[in-house]
């Protein structure tokens, strides 16, 4: 059974793909994401705000 749902895994995808361009910005202010963790947890994060199948923060 998969972790995450479809959706989740489209977001993470996302965020990973602008993370490896340096194109992923942390917040309002733009500052850049500065390792692979941070760019899972802002895809997660951009996964619940949409309402996908993500396990609870710990």
């Amino acid at each position: 059974m998969a972790k995450y749902g479809k959706k989740a895994q489209e977001k993470i995808k996302k965020a990973m793909h602008e993370y490896k361009r340096g194109k992923l910005t942390i917040g309002t202010k733009g500052g850049r994401v500065k390792s692979r963790k941070q760019a899972i947890a802002i895809g997660l994060s951009e996964a619940r705000e949409a309402g996908a199948k993500v396990p609870r923060k710990g």
